[in-house]
């Protein structure tokens, strides 16, 4: 069994959030292989989706957890499923990459990334797979700086929304490769 977990914040008002990029694509994954809709379980602390991929179970996750909190869930569904950090993947936004694009990593630090850092203290390691989803940095003017964390909790534009759906099927397809090594 795999574990794919999209990172957010559960809720109606942050559904469209930048911080919620990870739910985004989760939702995407779900429609796109024809799983189970989302349904929460309260004694995993997230809303989960099962399918298969070839001969192998896929679990799609979306925390319940707010987003720094999110090593709650993760850590849960390991121990309960009895996998390894290796048998997950980990879709949430990055600052630090343009919007439109995104990078995968394996073992990496959470780069200040607040619900990455709280599953690599659950779990005792950094020794998993990330999809990172390009946001961007805050823009604007240099004197009207906007926090870090207030950019997050702001919804997509339309035109940024966009360029992260059009993304999707590429990381659809780099989760497949990764699903077949």
């Amino acid at each position: 069994m795999k574990i794919i977990i999209g990172l957010g914040n559960p809720g109606p008002q942050y559904a469209h959030n930048r911080h919620n990029a990870g739910f985004l694509c989760a939702d995407f994954l779900q429609k796109e292989w024809g799983f189970a809709a989302f349904t929460p379980d309260k004694k995993m602390s997230a809303s989960l989706s099962s399918g298969t991929i070839g001969k192998g179970k896929v679990l799609l996750v979306k925390p319940d957890t707010f987003m720094n909190a999110s090593g709650t869930a993760v850590q849960t569904l390991i121990n309960f499923y009895k996998l390894l950090p290796q048998d997950i993947i980990v879709i949430h936004d990055d600052l630090d990459i343009a919007p439109g694009t995104f990078k995968t990593t394996l073992s990496s630090r959470s780069a200040g990334h607040n619900g990455v850092q709280d599953i690599i203290g659950k779990l005792g390691t950094q020794d998993f797979f990330r999809i990172r989803l390009g946001i961007g940095h805050p823009a604007g003017d240099p004197g009207a700086c906007i926090s870090a964390h207030d950019f997050v909790l702001q919804n997509f534009s339309p035109e940024e929304l966009t360029a992260l759906q059009k993304l999707f099927p590429q990381v659809k397809e780099k989760i497949l490769h990764r699903l077949d090594t």
